[in-house]
């Protein structure tokens, strides 16, 4: 452990967050909402704080080590989410405590999209864009965009990645060099955000609310400039766009990379994780829309299939945007959306959930276990792809679900205890144990009338399941300190 090397390399990225802070002041000063002074303030605070942090130790250039590298993913979420609250807590709007202004930036910079604002159309500009940018810099880019700059400040970036990069295989690069790779994984995701930013703007999105949009679409953020999320539009076009880009958002990245290296869309159709996870949302998608038509919850068949495939994407790969209320919807409804939230989208994407490998794998696991009931003898090997799957990471896959119900069920017995109801615990810490933000009962529209002991219960549940659950918990293991 390198305490010096780990000090030196946060303050340098505290130095660079600071200067995204200049963007909603520009946007405060553009729309004259009177926000640009909470802005700069929170500016040189940050600024300042990672200045003091990086001096004493700016010599210290010592290689980084795996410990090192969870040290501060794990420190620069944390340390992150906090600065990202300054400006919430600053000036008359929204003039957050520090509870709910710290609750409000981890579930934007985690894309979880849990809000404890009750009136998002009453917020200046300038903080609702700010909302927007956390989630966008927390979907793919801090740490990519942090991998890609610390080489050319003189530090490693391959703990870092290995620390962060989601899914049970962590060390496929997709280019040689881990600079390469975040850059390219960087260009992808500015990319689409230009895309569904354009096609917003073009389908009758106003310039701002397409851009705030985008950032949370690609994110898989959630994160809306009105109380009515996409549904304030009222745009088939629209939500369709918004599946659209939701499904690719969750795709995983380097998929992505190499469709586009190689000019081939059979990229996609050869990769077994995408087609579980399309195989997944259609199924649900057609239970939500049977359900909807079970019930009359809409009069029209075209508007039932529209709100369960809008609903389910948007629930299942936990982005969290909303065309209706889908918590007023028949408990099984509303229910089997939440538990795809749960699977979540493709490992290698910005989204949240256990990640389709995993539950992919583990199906493909349960399946040998019951054929090796009747062939006792046999041999045989789980394959992705025509691969054998190496037994470690089917142990992994195993070992990460073990630990991800401890942790929840621990989690919601927390918030039992603070006094919530049974609907409301449960879907609470789902909602932010999976990024997803939106949950049930008190916790549908909103998180302000939760107690701020339950906010801190579900800040740490967001940040458990951003970083993907062992790369926070190792840190609580005496192993991990000892030398």
């Amino acid at each position: 452990m390198h305490p010096a090397v780990i000090l030196r390399i946060l303050g340098m990225l505290l130095m660079v967050y600071s200067s995204t802070m200049l963007i909603p002041a520009m946007v405060a000063l553009l729309y004259n909402d009177g926000g640009e002074k909470q802005f700069l303030s929170a500016f040189i605070i940050t600024l300042v704080s990672g200045l003091l942090c990086w001096l004493p130790v700016q010599n210290q250039k010592q290689e980084l080590r795996v410990r090192d590298g969870f040290v501060i993913v794990v420190l620069f979420w944390t340390v992150l989410g906090c600065f990202g609250a300054i400006p919430l807590m600053l000036g008359e709007h929204p003039g957050m405590s520090p509870t709910d202004a710290v609750f409000e930036s981890i579930s934007g910079l985690t894309t979880t999209g849990a809000t404890v604002v009750a009136n998002i159309d009453a917020l200046p500009k300038s903080v609702l864009f700010y909302r927007q940018q956390l989630q966008w810099f927390g979907g793919m880019g801090i740490i990519v965009l942090a991998v890609a700059i610390l080489p050319m400040l003189g530090v490693g970036g391959m703990q870092l990645y290995r620390a962060e990069a989601p899914g049970p295989i962590k060390d496929n690069k997709l280019t040689p060099r881990i600079t390469e790779t975040a850059k390219a994984l960087w260009y992808i995701y500015v990319s689409l955000t230009i895309a569904c930013g354009l096609a917003y703007w073009l389908c009758g999105m106003s310039a701002f609310d397409a851009i705030a949009h985008s950032f949370s679409t690609v994110a898989i953020g959630g994160f809306s400039t009105h109380n009515a999320s996409i549904g304030y539009y009222d745009s088939a076009a629209l939500e369709m766009i918004t599946v659209v880009f939701m499904l690719l958002a969750g795709v995983n990245f380097g998929l992505h990379f190499l469709a586009w290296r190689r000019r081939r869309l059979d990229t996609y159709l050869t990769d077994p994780e995408l087609r579980f996870y399309i195989t997944v949302l259609l199924l649900i998608s057609a239970l939500v829309f049977i359900g909807l038509l079970i019930t009359s919850e809409f009069s029209q068949f075209w508007v039932s299939l529209r709100h369960a495939l809008f609903q389910t994407v948007s629930i299942a790969t936990t982005t969290g945007y909303g065309i209706a209320d889908f918590s007023t919807w028949h408990p099984m409804l509303a229910t089997a959306l939440l538990m795809g939230s749960f699977i979540g989208a493709c490992a290698g994407s910005t989204g949240g959930g256990i990640k389709a490998i995993r539950v992919f794998l583990m199906f493909k696991q349960g399946l040998r276990e019951m054929r090796r009931l009747i062939h006792p003898n046999a041999v045989m090997v789980i394959k992705l792809s025509n691969k054998a799957v190496p037994d470690r990471v089917i142990e992994a896959v195993w070992g990460f679900f073990g630990i991800y119900l401890i942790s929840f069920c621990v989690l919601f017995l927390s918030m039992l205890a603070t006094g919530l109801d049974f609907v409301t615990g449960f879907s609470a810490v789902a909602a932010c144990m999976n990024n997803l933000g939106p949950g049930l009962g008190e916790v549908a529209l909103h998180y302000g009338n939760i107690s701020d002991t339950a906010k801190w219960i579900l800040c740490f549940a967001m940040l458990l399941g951003r970083l993907e659950i062992f790369t926070l918990l190792v840190l609580f293991t005496p192993m991990f300190w000892r030398h």
